[in-house]
């Protein structure tokens, strides 16, 4: 698969990634397609942050670790990521920070433009060496400041031009990447997976999220910001998590349908309230935005090392649902599911995903929103017969929902165990009764599981297990073992709980080996095979330095010949 990786590398404070972003829009607006990986420190200004685009002509879908060209808004940069330069690779950057090394174009950035316009001629420099289209980056540059920025639109005008104009002259310093294979009319999406959790909420009918800022969940809530005035949203930014989940609940018991965005130590603060959510039996989806812990671990990067702790967190026994979106499209359709599985099923709903496909760009195709349907909270009032009942017990453990003054039904729960009528009591039979009736319902979710992704022949020699973002990753490395005349399949898991053994467990008994490919040291979801099915899985490519799965990682760390 022909891919040209960019990286572009600077202080946290330079504007690197409104660099980045630009050229990802342009190379999206040109018909290409990107996987963005975003790495940086946990900090508002210096430290070494970079924005890497791996750019194709045909789909990709995972990061790459050579780099062709490095575009350095400081010395550190070159210095950092030069021995990672492919063998005809290219460094940007200013004369001052490159020496002679035939590799580095050495521009003069001072000359092309004044020192606060220098990253547009760094976009200019980019983009012209990679062959894109001029009026397709103005375009994107007039669209980032032409309205929010008016008065400096001219100056980033002319510094695009010197860049592309000097450029000119040095045939020697291109490398223009191969033409794109968009149809003709073909238009895309530039979209990470936060944002596409969002908008695939909006579409099932969000109508309510609360959230305490912690990273990288918040860029949820934040484009759920963006659109609340067009689409009736409200958006609330509460004291901390535990309010923010008790608010969502209290939209949720009302007929809002609400969402939570949080990563692994807010998350910790929200538990006692998820075990609310499942004794109320009140819809709720939760996204969990994994990143390195214990504790504030490392703030800025990915890791999937929280599947156990969502699979458990909760006092008490109670049906839930895990998902786990392998890409931007899925985080899109997946937001979507959970929101009405949650509403089938009065229980709350979890979305896991990770720093790495939270902050990751991709080119996707327009969502067909017109034709979806959208949740549509709580039973017909006239269907139900006086009195009401909130918790009556039912075969599939659902009872009908009512929202509060939607009815002359007095609708009534407890956070205490309760009767049918939502009373508290201490019967213990009644208690017995209840806790079944709450667990019946996991039939029901089980019923609408999501098999797993497979991908190879029926009995390959490897088989490479992945769930989340490590999707793309393991099939790309999958067909590289391919290539070197291994027969490799991959299966992908988008849905972690419940599992439904008689959808994979004829594909890892088929398979000459099984190979688990997790982001955490512990092989949480082999162990979680291995707990359901009894199935072990023999190798592991763990990774948990705080960096994404690359396919090239994958080759590394197999311990299988033709790896």
């Amino acid at each position: 698969m022909h891919s040209t990786n960019i990286l572009i590398g600077g202080e946290a404070g330079q504007g690197l990634a409104t660099v980045g972003e630009l050229l990802s829009r342009a190379l999206v607006r040109g018909g290409y397609f990107v996987v963005v990986t975003q790495s940086y420190e946990s900090r508002i200004r210096g430290g070494h942050n970079t924005f890497a685009v791996r750019v194709g002509a045909e789909a990709i879908d995972a990061p790459a670790e050579e780099i062709d060209v490095v575009v350095a808004l400081n010395d550190e940069t070159v210095l950092l990521h030069l021995p990672e330069l492919s063998s005809s690779g290219l460094v940007i950057a200013d004369a001052s920070f490159c020496d002679a090394d035939e590799r580095c174009v050495r521009v003069p950035f001072k000359d092309l433009a004044p020192k606060q316009y220098v990253n547009t001629a760094a976009l200019g420099v980019v983009c012209a060496v990679l062959g894109v289209d001029r009026g397709i980056v103005s375009g994107v540059l007039e669209e980032a400041f032409g309205r929010k920025h008016p008065e400096t639109m001219e100056e980033n005008r002319r510094a695009l031009e010197s860049a592309f104009a000097w450029c000119a002259g040095r045939p020697e310093s291109s490398r223009p990447l191969p033409p794109a294979a968009s149809p003709s009319g073909t238009s895309r999406l530039m979209m990470n997976g936060n944002e596409a959790i969002a908008l695939g909420a909006v579409s099932a009918g969000l109508r309510f999220a609360a959230f305490y800022p912690m990273t990288p969940s918040t860029t949820i809530p934040l484009a759920l910001v963006g659109m609340a005035g067009r689409m009736g949203l409200v958006v609330e930014q509460a004291e901390d998590e535990i309010a923010a989940i008790n608010m969502a609940i209290g939209a949720s018991y009302a007929g809002a349908p609400s969402l939570v965005a949080t990563s692994g130590g807010g998350f910790a603060l929200m538990v006692e309230g998820v075990s609310l959510a499942a004794m109320t039996e009140t819809p709720l989806v939760i996204v969990v935005a994994q990143r390195p812990a214990p504790a504030t671990g490392l703030p800025t990067r990915t890791e999937q090392a929280d599947l156990e702790f969502v699979l458990h967190a909760g006092h008490g026994e109670f049906p839930r649902a895990v998902f786990a979106p392998g890409g931007v499209e899925e985080c899109f359709h997946i937001a979507r599911k959970a929101f009405f599985l949650a509403e089938r099923h009065q229980s709350p709903v979890f979305i896991l995903t990770d720093q790495f496909l939270a902050d990751s760009y991709r080119a996707v195709a327009p969502f067909d929103v017109a034709s979806l349907e959208w949740v549509r909270p709580g039973a017909d009032p006239a269907a139900v017969s006086a009195p009401y009942l909130r918790h009556a017990l039912t075969e599939s453990g659902v009872s009908p929902r009512l929202l509060p003054g939607a009815s002359d039904h007095l609708v009534v729960t407890d956070s205490d165990e309760h009767t049918e009528d939502g009373h508290l009591t201490e019967d213990l039979g009644v208690r017995k009764v209840m806790v079944e009736k709450r667990l019946r319902k996991l039939a029901g979710i089980r019923a609408e599981t999501i098999p797993p992704e497979y991908e190879g022949s029926d009995r390959p020699e490897l088989l490479l297990v992945t769930w989340g973002s490590t999707r793309g990753a393991a099939r790309e490395a999958a067909a590289a073992l391919r290539g070197k005349g291994l027969d490799t399949a991959s299966l992908h898991f988008s849905q972690i709980w419940p599992l439904a053994p008689e959808q994979f467990l004829g594909r890892l008994k088929n398979a000459g080996l099984v190979a688990a490919v997790e982001g955490n040291a512990t092989g949480q979801l082999a162990r979680l095979i291995r707990r359901e099915t009894g199935f072990e899985i023999s190798e592991r490519v763990a990774r948990y330095d705080g960096l994404p799965i690359t396919p090239q990682y994958i080759l590394r760390e197999l311990s299988v010949e033709g790896a």
